[in-house]
């Protein structure tokens, strides 16, 4: 299976269970809440371990729309459309 296309679930103390919206850079990721999909968080990993970065939907939206962006300027087809369909579940 195509680790980018299965499903990630990272636990936060406060918010429970998180779901992987998609990678956004190097070492950040984009994560919701599981069930309301209403706030959002950028995780960044690195040597120190993980946090947990609170942004708005907005900015969220925007950072979606950029990795779309930028899967379609490199041609990966596949990726681009299931990042597409999870744009519009989580945002339409």
């Amino acid at each position: 299976m195509n680790p980018e296309s299965s499903e990630t679930y990272i636990n936060h103390p406060t918010w429970g269970l998180l779901y992987r919206i998609c990678m956004v850079d190097e070492n950040q990721e984009l994560f919701t809440t599981l069930y309301a999909q209403r706030l959002f968080f950028l995780v960044i990993s690195d040597a120190k371990g993980v946090k947990f970065q609170p942004i708005g939907r907005t900015e969220a939206r925007m950072l979606l729309e950029n990795r779309l962006r930028n899967l379609r300027r490199a041609g990966q087809a596949q990726e681009y459309d299931q990042l597409q369909s999870i744009f519009q579940r989580t945002f339409q």
